[in-house]
């Protein structure tokens, strides 16, 4: 990965690895599960060359940076935190940066932008859209009464439970097929069969994942084990207890969002019909534009990167 430069910075407590490239207005690029800085590979290349400075960690608990022990370590405030302090300690010229987030990295960006909108130019999210607090809806146990205890939220929740269950597949190869799952169907994890996939048969990688990328993302994870990573799904419940105090809060930051139909994300239920019919729209009033992509899975920016980089780039460069 030519020319991109690798840091450890002392943030909020911990030590965090950031990957960067690139001058210019800064682009915050925070990844989702289970992913790394290395999941925006295609876009710190693409920024950079467009006369940006593309900054992405590793978020707490996974790749180059620190994974605290407790679980309680790992909620949306510390996150938050800890990309309040990043910006702080690397960009102190800057005082509101552009963010783009995937996955559990849009949750978190969602987050940010609600708690600190003072230091967000523009978001540019992907494959998750802003999910406000909602005091009937306890996540954990309204996901399971809905798709079943095998749904992987639910099965993510027992400490040490999945990871053994991981262990024995080996963390590397669970990480693979977490990353090739491309199908618009709630992902079931039961037990004593996790994928469906005989284990004598390599992974069948999509083809936006070289067998070096899938090395990297396999080998960081055999190195840091998973459950950092998978603490992120243990504060659900307790993230929506934390943000009550930001019940019937909007989004203030001008935002784009994108996602493709072939999402698990999209076929949630209720969620074409919050996207498409004015509830998203209410809830981000600056909201420029949610766009459908067909035909493409969850794993949006590294499976189109050309058009992902393309809307973020005629996005951002509204703002300057």
């Amino acid at each position: 990965m030519e020319g991109i430069e690798h840091k450890t910075v002392r943030v909020n407590g911990i030590n965090m690895h950031i990957a960067e490239k690139g001058e210019g207005p800064v682009i915050l690029l925070i990844h989702g599960f289970p992913e790394l800085w290395y999941s925006w590979r295609h876009q710190i290349k693409g920024l950079a060359s467009l006369g940006y400075r593309a900054l992405a960690p590793d978020l707490r608990g996974y790749g180059g940076s620190d994974a605290p022990a407790s679980i309680e370590s790992y909620t949306c405030l510390h996150i938050v935190g800890d990309l309040i302090a990043l910006l702080d300690a690397v960009t102190p010229d800057q005082d509101k940066v552009f963010v783009v987030g995937h996955d559990w990295g849009a949750i978190i960006a969602w987050y940010l932008c609600l708690f600190r909108p003072d230091r967000v130019k523009a978001l540019f999210n992907l494959s998750v859209p802003f999910i406000p607090y909602n005091p009937k809806f306890k996540p954990v146990e309204a996901w399971r009464a809905y798709f079943g205890k095998d749904h992987y939220i639910s099965r993510f929740q027992e400490p040490g439970v999945m990871e053994a269950e991981f262990a024995e597949i080996g963390v590397g190869r669970a990480v693979l097929e977490l990353l090739s799952y491309r199908v618009p169907d709630p992902l079931l994890l039961p037990k004593g069969n996790l994928f469906g996939h005989p284990l004598d048969c390599p992974v069948d990688l999509p083809p936006w994942l070289s067998q070096q990328d899938a090395e990297y993302f396999a080998t960081q994870f055999e190195k840091t084990g998973i459950t950092g990573a998978l603490n992120y799904y243990r504060n659900f419940n307790r993230n929506w207890e934390l943000t009550a105090a930001w019940s019937g809060s909007k989004i203030k930051v001008p935002v784009k969002f994108v996602m493709g139909d072939l999402d698990l994300v999209y076929t949630m239920p209720g969620m074409k019909d919050y996207i498409h019919n004015g509830g998203f729209k209410r809830d981000v009033p600056f909201l420029e534009e949610a766009v459908v992509m067909k035909g493409v899975s969850h794993w949006i920016n590294e499976e189109k990167p050309d058009e992902i980089n393309k809307y973020m780039f005629d996005f951002f460069s509204k703002f300057h």
